[in-house]
């Protein structure tokens, strides 16, 4: 039976695949911060599902403008947070220009919790007076509460968040037709385990070679890879452990390590 073939109206485009520092990491003069390699250069993680009902932003990391203007993505129409973490987050800022070309705030789909954490960081988005200060100076965006196994519509596709475990943190992650996006987790619970089936695209979290108490290793990765077996599977949050054309060269035939502005169709 041969495979289904990608849609090439939609793609998946990695903005940023490093971890929580970067790469190439601030003090560190290891081989692969000073390599020379533009896949070993990796920007905060997240990605813009591109459809032709719209783009979708998969969470705002601190380089999210630079990571936009590097990709000449003009236009976000709604974006989607896996949690509240300041790598994941704190780009939002940056949206405040977003509704000068969509024609109105920006609809932002996540859990309670997550809510709760920009309301926090992003307060003068939401003071009483934010209205009066003007379109481009503050975030207008507004929240749409999404919950796990609970499918919501945006950008013309169907968007099905995913519990999954960041340590002890309870996090998103999301599927779009035969794509999964699976940021920042050690563990997939059971139940989640089902909507990851029968997948072209998976994206994982695969930090270093070592364990790590919240996220996955190299092996913990390949090994849900090899139980879920999608078609293809593209490595994410990748760590200063990993120089891209050596590791690369190791990997099963359907594994990838991700870099940043990658496109991939499905």
């Amino acid at each position: 039976m041969s495979e289904p073939a990608a849609d090439p109206k939609r793609r998946l485009i990695f903005l940023g695949t490093g971890t929580s520092t970067g790469v190439p990491m601030i003090g560190c003069e290891c081989s692969v911060c000073t390599s020379t390699d533009p896949r070993n250069q990796r920007t905060r993680p997240s990605v813009l599902l591109s459809a032709p009902g719209g783009n979708l932003l998969i969470d705002t990391t601190p380089e999210m403008r630079i990571q936009l203007l590097r990709e000449r993505i003009r236009h976000v129409h709604a974006i989607a947070f896996t949690h509240a973490h300041a790598d994941h987050l704190f780009g939002l800022d940056d949206a405040r220009l977003f509704p000068r070309w969509i024609g109105g705030p920006v609809p932002v789909y996540c859990e309670a919790s997550t809510e709760e954490t920009i309301r926090r960081v992003f307060h003068y988005a939401f003071h009483e007076n934010a209205d009066r200060i003007g379109s481009g100076f503050v975030p207008r965006i507004y929240f749409q509460r999404v919950a796990p196994g609970a499918a919501f519509e945006v950008i013309g596709e169907k968007v099905l968040p995913i519990r999954l475990e960041h340590g002890a943190m309870p996090i998103l992650g999301f599927r779009v037709g035969s794509m999964a996006y699976c940021t920042d987790v050690s563990r997939i619970p059971e139940a989640s385990r089902e909507w990851l089936q029968d997948l072209d695209v998976l994206v994982l979290d695969a930090l270093r070679y070592e364990p790590h108490p919240t996220h996955f290793s190299m092996s913990q990765a390949l090994q849900v890879a090899s139980e879920l077996k999608p078609r293809r599977t593209y490595l994410t949050h990748l760590s200063h452990g990993f120089d891209h054309g050596p590791t690369q060269a190791g990997l099963p035939e359907n594994v990838w390590l991700a870099y940043d502005g990658l496109t991939v169709e499905f």
